[in-house]
């Protein structure tokens, strides 16, 4: 399933009135294992202002490998990776860092350490709060992984934020739908590109999504599948997640 035009997605944006157009982009990247140089090309084509990583490298000399990415992909190092267990931000040089936090989740006996990347970040008049998740694949743990994202969201206390990530969970889960409840999920309020996020030749199914907070308008979120300068070769290479990418209208503080 496709929708909109793959080239009507907004590029990043200082409109007159001082909001601000984002492209936000979701990641999950396998700890770096599979082809780094296609990955960083996916991501540059992107052109996100921020992204949200998932699975990012978590042990050995785990920093270097961040810098490396942040460095081929034209970004910069913003938060999280193995103190946040797994969750990363990354972001262009548009955007100025006012504070981050990396939190770690209660963990359940037997089943993986979690966290979240969060970050606050501004660009000229217009703040946005920024979390990167990567949930459970158990459903009770999952769901209270979903409630702890709501009230950490709520506690960035700025007007406008945006959570993204690997949700382990479908639209029609319980945790999806918490999240969806409370904020908007991107692709329902404004699809664009392709809806499925699990990797060519896998059962479709979209398991990663980008939300946003009321008053952020939505312009486009979904895979960019079919852009001219992302090949499908380099997406079946850099990772075994589809991106999720967004555009943003968040408003001047």
């Amino acid at each position: 399933m496709e929708k909109e035009s793959l080239r009507d997605l907004p590029g990043s944006a200082t409109e007159p009135d001082g909001s601000v157009v984002v492209r936000v982009l979701s990641y999950n990247i396998r700890s770096m294992r599979d082809d780094v140089p296609a990955l960083a090309r996916v991501i540059r084509a992107c052109r996100p202002d921020v992204v949200c990583v998932q699975e990012a490298p978590r042990f050995f000399r785990w920093r270097k490998a961040a810098a490396r990415l942040a460095r081929t992909s034209g970004l910069v190092y913003v938060s999280g990776g193995a103190t946040a267990s797994g969750p990363m931000i990354l972001s262009s040089l548009r955007a100025h860092v006012e504070r981050t936090e990396d939190v770690l989740l209660p963990r359940t006996p037997g089943l993986h350490q979690r966290g979240f990347a969060t970050a606050v970040l501004r660009f000229g008049r217009a703040r946005l709060g920024v979390l990167s998740c990567h949930l459970s694949s158990n459903d009770q743990e999952r769901y209270e992984q979903g409630r702890l994202l709501l009230e950490r969201l709520a506690a960035l206390d700025v007007p406008y934020a945006v959570a993204a990530g690997d949700l382990n969970d479908r639209p029609e889960g319980r945790t999806f739908g918490l999240l969806a409840g409370a904020l908007q999920d991107g692709w329902t309020t404004k699809p664009w590109g392709r809806e499925h996020t699990t990797r060519l030749g896998d059962p479709l199914q979209r398991i990663d999504a980008v939300f946003a907070t009321e008053g952020v308008e939505v312009l486009g979120c979904g895979v960019p599948m079919g852009l001219p300068t992302i090949s499908e070769r380099d997406l079946r290479a850099a990772t075994d997640h589809l991106p999720v990418l967004a555009a943003l209208r968040v408003p001047s503080a």
